[in-house]
């Protein structure tokens, strides 16, 4: 495999970007002059593996339906055993039009309109978005901050149940938090949702991009007594969101047969690209790949967190897996459209603003580090510069 030069600088204005193109009209930061951190997807060209999957199809140049899975669900399969540890058999495999809609087909499947899904908070945004969407309820439990970094908090949670919740949707690991969470937190999660009888359901999109020095563990490996409704895509780990292809993948039968039912209702069937990119991009190409991803954001959260955490005020939570640094705020004493407005208007960086996240996220803004060094570098700068009166 040939070096992937994430160094490089690729232009992504006015090519319908969501990350560059709509950023301006949501935070006044005109992309021409700004610096885009806030959608997760990254500025790096997937791996050649997939680019190549791609041109094939559109040498072909027919555009059918897709009629033959078993490529596909092979690739999965070697990938969450290679990789995870984590036997899986093509029967469990679903393919959803990304994650976001595999999140509202299992509240749809499992859940009923009036019941509450419970969210550790502040938690990835669209899940509680999509749950209040379906005319379901979002219990809040917010995760203890403790010495800058985020902890379980199942003795006040216990507390908050009231008998209505029926699911509990786990980002693991934490999106914007960045914790990978233990096998120790994994189990008591389980026996959280064991106490409360929740349906678990764990979304996993993040799972490959962990920082060296830790280890995510599958919720499905770490209590495999426990059913388990698991949420993958190729998408956020080889930067391929725009295929909108995802995995919901069911071990317990009887609730794979009320997932599929759903599926068959509302007549999904997956994108013919998305199933040819993400084949190729499990594969032992795709792995070195991301290896070296990994490796190339562990420099840019060095430079970003020592950068951030020069600042009187301010603190960059330590990140332990994504690429989304979660940094706080409170420290500056300033109220948060004070602090977005420096970010803003002043160091002109879009980010995305933390009470969107939940309870907890008040204080915080979330900056996407997974850009070439040089813009995380200039970030930095112009983050000092804003706050420098706090110097």
């Amino acid at each position: 495999m040939t070096a992937p030069n994430f160094d490089e600088m690729i232009d992504r204005i006015g090519t319908h970007s969501a990350k560059w193109d709509a950023m301006e009209g949501i935070f006044g930061v005109a992309p021409e002059d700004g610096i885009s951190m806030w959608v997760a997807d990254m500025d790096f060209r997937p791996p050649a593996c997939v680019q190549r999957a791609l041109e094939s199809m559109t040498a072909h140049g027919v555009y059918g339906y897709w009629g033959d899975m078993r490529e596909y669900h092979a690739a999965i399969q070697w990938w969450m055993s290679n990789r995870h540890g984590w036997q899986v058999e093509p029967e469990w495999i679903f393919t959803t039009h990304g994650l976001v809609n595999g999140t509202g087909l299992c509240v749809d499947a499992f859940t009923k309109p009036g019941e509450a899904v419970v969210l550790m908070t502040p938690v990835y945004h669209a899940f509680a978005r999509t749950i209040k969407a379906a005319g379901r309820e979002v219990r809040e439990c917010p995760l203890a901050l403790e010495d800058g970094r985020y902890e379980m908090d199942f003795d006040a949670w216990d507390a908050q149940m009231t008998g209505n919740e029926t699911m509990l949707l786990l980002c693991s690991p934490h999106n914007p938090g960045g914790r990978v969470w233990s096998q120790s937190e994994l189990e008591t999660t389980a026996a959280f949702c064991r106490r409360h009888n929740l349906l678990l359901v764990c979304d996993e999109i993040h799972h490959d991009l962990v920082m060296p020095g830790h280890t995510h563990v599958p919720m499905t490996v770490a209590c495999p007594d426990q059913p388990v409704v698991m949420m993958t895509a190729t998408t956020k780990t080889f930067n391929i969101a725009g295929t909108h292809t995802g995995n919901v993948i069911i071990a317990d039968p009887a609730l794979r047969e009320r997932f599929a039912a759903r599926m068959m209702a509302l007549g999904i069937s997956p994108n013919s690209f998305g199933l040819a990119m993400a084949t190729a991009a499990y594969s032992p190409d795709g792995a070195a790949w991301v290896d070296a991803l990994t490796a190339y954001l562990e420099g840019n959260r060095h430079i970003f967190d020592a950068g951030v955490n020069a600042i009187p005020g301010l603190r960059s939570m330590p990140l332990e897996s994504t690429y989304l640094a979660w940094v706080d705020f409170s420290g500056t004493g300033m109220a948060a459209e004070d602090f977005t407005a420096r970010v803003e208007k002043d160091a002109k960086i879009a980010a995305n603003h933390g009470e969107t996240f939940g309870r907890g996220g008040e204080s915080f803004l979330r900056f996407n580090i997974a850009t070439p060094r040089a813009r995380v570098q200039e970030a930095v700068g112009r983050l000092q510069a804003a706050f420098g009166d706090l110097q």
